[in-house]
């Protein structure tokens, strides 16, 4: 197919400096959850990125010296020779597709506690980072920075840039933002100096300068030299000398990078969940940058539809079309742009899996796109199936698991039939999706069904609930069952372990609300799920009408959602629709009238009138189908295997179903000593011939 020629400008060249990008796809810098530690995982990661067609491919966060350390949370670094062979391997994969490979030099200030170098934590004033989540907590206090500290400073950038070169890299960061340190040189609450680093905003971008000025020194020139800066507190903040804080730094500023890369200040508003947040939710607060500076700008939003990227460019709001989480959902993106093949790109649905990842620790994953971190671990691509597949397969479950699966064993070249009992495919996200904010997770199901609709080697059966008799009748030679889990009424006691039944009326589970019922008001909901579900559902029985208390074993809200950037933000829905939410509390009673409650740590009882509960706690998997047909004799109807996959295998998220899906299809026929998971180890000193070769 052609590329629809208004889609031209999102392929057209952008010089940067003394680099061109290719094109207008830029995949910004973004956590990935792999450090140098997996240098091939990494370079298989992104290198999938610039086969897909990003002109621009940069790390995540890459850190400038030992005292910037963010363990336990995953990060790069350019400290030495060994991190320049890391490198190389990734810049070596991206350049293999014409695409510009970027690093993100970072310094966390004192937003880095340096928990394994035990560096004390550097800040312009000595001021700390309060973190309010555990994670993220320390009663390390920062050093107030002396002039010898910010010389030396200087001189981690001069030689990480230098490593950067002999790495690959043709554009090189100067980060700025998001709380890290040259970003709390701009911010009054870190930075109280009285010397030239401090007071008005000339002196507070000073250091911003100089490190450009630095990175550009350390490498004569050659690389280009972006600067990646948050908008967001200093939009908000007046200036006597311009519109705003953020107008007047840009404007100091506005000659001294190759590019700029503009961004929010906190991951909630930075990388958004969709439930809260629309495409292009930055442009309020980055839309001037073009206007102040001649320079090309990059910037995100979420971007998935081609006509607004290309909005945002002929607007004057951005050059470039930065992308993270839809580069992780579709690395293929702008490829399928270029052909022509907009209905075939896998959208982000903005559930932001990948954020949790780092929250992790762990490699990133994605609801969208299960081969996200598998890419050289097991050898799996986004768009390239192996087509080795013989037979027939009966998929039953036309869930996000069961859809997931068909697609891949499609893929392969098995026949494939879908059994799905309910009149429409999408399993549990029917439901969910419909849920307050929840609409974009459909995509989960409309990429997949757009796909199997296209393929003519599988079959789509909606009503058509099968037995055991019916699926050894089928007459397929594989069977994958894909039923999902239930919820149980199931309380939880202050040893946070699921345990314990109430015997009275009106207690209910997602899975009657599934079913349509429209609890008697007023409803109490108790979540110890901890993930969306729970608030979601309070949401949409407020707005049904019912008045609505939230209850949670956690010290917050939808307590796990602090993963996915969603915390407060679900604080905050809950409080505009008057809902009532009580943390650090489990029901220990209810009699239809009266639901009684205790505090987790100190068992105070207490209570609050209540018609209806709703209890959002512990899901089972399992299947009596498949239970079942353990029993039979499948050989003797030609099954030669029955496999449990999705949330029937082990509940979870969607992230979950689709990828146990997909590991399920693509396992499917092989033994299990064909089965390869390499693992990745750093590189010794001598192990990469190209950066020898640069030493």
């Amino acid at each position: 197919m052609a590329r629809n020629p208004r889609y031209d400008i999102l392929f057209e060249p952008v010089r940067i400096g003394p680099k061109t990008a290719p094109n207008r796809f830029y995949q910004v810098p973004h956590a990935s959850g792999m450090t140098n530690a997996n240098p091939h995982v990494r370079a298989a990661f992104r290198g999938m990125k610039a086969e897909g067609g990003w002109g621009v491919v940069c790390t995540g966060a890459c850190s400038v010296h030992p005292s910037s350390d963010d363990s336990p949370f995953p990060f790069a670094s350019l400290w030495d020779d060994a991190d320049v062979k890391s490198h190389a391997v990734m810049t070596d994969a991206v350049h293999a597709h014409g695409a510009l490979a970027g690093v993100e030099l970072w310094h966390g200030g004192a937003a880095a506690v340096n928990r394994t170098t035990r560096h004390a934590p550097l800040s312009p004033s000595g001021v700390p980072w309060m973190a309010t989540h555990v994670g993220f907590m320390s009663s390390q206090r920062p050093k107030i920075m002396d002039k010898a500290d910010i010389r030396e400073m200087r001189g981690w950038y001069h030689d990480a840039a230098i490593r950067a070169e002999r790495a690959g890299f043709d554009i090189l960061y100067v980060y700025s933002g998001m709380g890290y340190l040259p970003y709390q040189f701009l911010l009054t609450e870190y930075n109280q100096r009285t010397d030239e680093y401090g007071g008005p905003m000339q002196n507070r971008v000073r250091l911003t300068r100089e490190l450009i000025d630095t990175v550009r020194q350390a490498t004569g020139g050659r690389c280009a030299v972006a600067l990646r800066i948050s908008m967001q507190e200093l939009r908000a903040r007046p200036s006597a000398n311009a519109e705003s804080e953020a107008h007047e730094a840009i404007g100091h500023l506005k000659d001294d990078p190759d590019l700029f890369d503009v961004k929010m200040d906190y991951s909630v508003t930075d990388c958004a969940a969709s439930r809260f947040t629309p495409e292009g939710s930055h442009e309020p607060i980055i839309d001037f940058v073009k206007t102040v500076t001649k320079k090309p700008v990059v910037g995100v939003g979420r971007f998935t539809s081609p006509d607004t990227m290309v909005s945002q460019i002929r607007r004057g709001v951005l050059d470039l079309i930065g992308g993270a989480r839809p580069s992780i959902a579709d690395p293929f993106l702008p490829q399928k742009i270029n052909e022509g093949r907009e209905a075939d790109i896998r959208e982000c649905i903005g559930c932001n899996m990948c954020i949790s990842s780092w929250h992790d620790g762990v490699w990133v994953r994605c609801s969208q796109n299960p081969t996200a971190g598998e890419e050289w671990r097991r050898g799996w691509h986004p768009e390239k199936t192996k087509k080795d597949g013989k037979g027939s397969v009966l998929v039953v479950g036309g869930g996000p698991a069961g859809l997931e699966a068909a697609l891949t064993l499609g893929r392969r070249g098995f026949e494939v039939s879908v059994a799905e009992r309910s009149r429409q495919f999408g399993g549990r996200l029917l439901w969910e999706a419909a849920l307050p904010g929840l609409k974009q997770w459909f995509r989960v199901v409309d990429y997949r069904l757009g796909q199997l609709r296209q393929m003519p080697n599988v079959h789509l059966y909606p009503e058509s609930e099968m037995s055991a008799e019916d699926v050894l009748g089928f007459g397929a030679e594989h069977v994958v069952i894909a039923t999902g889990s239930g919820w149980l009424p199931v309380l939880c006691n202050n040893t946070e372990i699921p345990s314990g039944t109430l015997d009275a009326p009106r207690i209910y589970t997602p899975a009657d609300l599934m079913r349509g019922v429209v609890p008697e008001g007023p409803v109490a909901v108790f979540d110890y799920d901890n993930y969306y579900l729970g608030s979601a559902v309070a949401e949409d029985l407020s707005a049904k009408g019912c008045a609505v208390t939230y209850i949670t074993t956690a010290g917050a809200a939808a307590a796990w959602s602090f993963m996915t950037n969603e915390q407060p933000l679900v604080h905050q829905a809950l409080t505009k629709r008057g809902i009532a939410f009580r943390t650090l509390e489990t029901v220990t009673g209810f009699d239809g009238e009266t639901l009684h409650l205790a505090q987790f740590f100190t068992n105070e009882p207490r209570s609050i009138p209540a018609r209806s509960l709703v209890i959002v706690g512990q899901r089972q998997g399992g299947s009596a189908l498949h239970d079942a047909l353990q029993k039979a004799d499948l050989a003797a109807v030609g099954i030669r295997s029955l496999h449990l996959t999705g949330d029937a295998y082990a509940p979870g998220a969607i992230v979950h179903a689709v990828y146990n899906g997909h590991k399920t299809a693509q396992e499917l026929g092989h033994p299990a000593a064909e089965i390869t998971v390499r693992r990745d180890f750093p590189f010794p000193p001598d192990a990469h011939p190209a950066a020898k070769a640069a030493e």
